[in-house]
């Protein structure tokens, strides 16, 4: 039997996709709506149904907050895995952008000490959303091919670089609440319909890399990443996540697929602990590529 794999509901990963592997677990988060909370748990079937009902109720003018899951709960979710005689390795939402990895860290920590004959290690994915997913996903293959728990969390450890995110908002007013823009720069951006281009730099930081006019230009801006980072792209998994704007992540999947070579793209809706701060509206491309370069250094 393998280890287990246990990671966070931020990494957006679609319900068929988890229940398709097995020994992995994802741990759910809470999030509110207009002071109502709500607990993200992607192994549930309304998943989806539930995001898209969060998705209507920020375009109705929602305010919305996000929690990190703490030590305790970190602890009840894998302790039971222990327990049973198995081992868990943890691939954790980026401590760039939430305490959660520390969180983990701490729990890994006191359950290694309860039960010292168990192996378990938390791994900091510097990832988010489907980067987040990506990531686990590659690992998840790494472990289904064969490899042991210490060479596969060593492996982890040292790719987490590559994992490259690009992505663009269609409406700033989130990115203004969350403190990434100023006011002045929201209200001059929106006036000249200027939408930006971000990633996720080597810290795990999104950062602000281009400006655009234009939907199209920034979503296309995706594309042109792609063809500037990717590593061999027609042999690798590219996700795509989007905030409830299907037509556009197909736009820029079949791009991919007709310029780039690119034969394997997954497509998911990016869930309410990144969306809650990017909006409806929000594509995003993750991608492998060669040495960590794509995520650039913070200007």
């Amino acid at each position: 039997m393998p280890f287990w794999i246990v990671t966070d509901a931020c990494c957006d990963l679609p319900e068929e996709y988890i229940h398709s592997h097995t020994n992995l677990k994802v741990v759910p988060m809470l999030y509110q709506a207009n002071g109502e909370s709500h607990l993200l748990d992607l192994e549930s079937r309304d998943a989806g149904k539930d995001t898209k009902a969060f998705y209507d109720k920020m375009r109705a003018g929602a305010v919305t907050k996000t929690s990190a899951i703490n030590e305790s709960a970190w602890i009840e979710s894998v302790e039971p895995i222990l327990k049973g005689g198995e081992d868990a390795l943890l691939l954790v939402f980026s401590s760039g952008l939430s305490t959660t990895a520390a969180q983990a860290a701490m729990a890994a920590a006191a359950l290694k000490e309860k039960y010292p004959d168990r192996k378990i290690r938390s791994v900091d994915s510097l990832s988010a959303s489907l980067g987040e997913g990506l990531f686990v996903h590659r690992v998840l293959q790494k472990r289904d091919a064969g490899m042991g728990f210490d060479e596969c969390a060593d492996w982890a450890e040292k790719n987490v670089q590559n994992t490259i995110h690009w992505f663009t908002v269609d409406d700033l007013v989130y990115l203004k609440r969350g403190g990434r823009i100023s006011a002045a720069s929201y209200f001059a951006a929106t006036m000249l319909k200027i939408k930006p281009v971000l990633n996720v730099d080597p810290n795990g930081h999104l950062v602000g890399r281009e400006k655009v006019v234009g939907r199209r230009r920034s979503v296309k801006a995706l594309l042109d990443r792609a063809r500037e980072f990717a590593l061999d792209p027609e042999n690798q998994t590219m996700f795509i996540g989007h905030g409830d704007c299907l037509e556009d992540a197909e736009w820029l999947r079949d791009k991919l697929r007709s310029e780039l070579g690119v034969r394997d793209v997954m497509i998911s809706l990016i869930g309410p602990v990144i969306g809650a701060h990017s909006g409806p509206g929000t594509l995003a491309l993750f991608f492998r590529d060669k040495n960590g370069e794509g995520r650039l250094e913070e200007e």
